[in-house]
């Protein structure tokens, strides 16, 4: 299953903060063999719910086998947050 980092789950709780939802959270999803991220205020019925802390994120079915092994972590970036993946070990 995906995990989080601290800072990755600092972020996705700094992204979520104004929704007016108490479940939105990050959903990872797969588009034209890319993966997509995006602040959402609610799952979709398929997603895979991960809580990390405060943090939710939310990854669709058609990418969890490819994150199912991987850790999310964060940093700024001159545009903004940045998420990163790398193997966990």
């Amino acid at each position: 299953m995906l995990t989080l980092t601290e800072k990755a789950q600092a972020a996705v709780q700094d992204l979520t903060k104004d929704v007016e939802q108490p479940s939105a959270g990050l959903r990872i999803a797969s588009e034209q063999d890319q993966l997509a991220v995006s602040v959402v205020t609610q799952p979709q019925l398929t997603d895979v719910v991960v809580d990390a802390g405060d943090a939710r994120v939310y990854i669709a079915q058609d990418a969890a086998a490819v994150l199912d092994d991987q850790t999310l972590d964060a940093a700024q970036t001159p545009e903004g947050v940045g998420f990163t993946l790398r193997t966990t070990v």
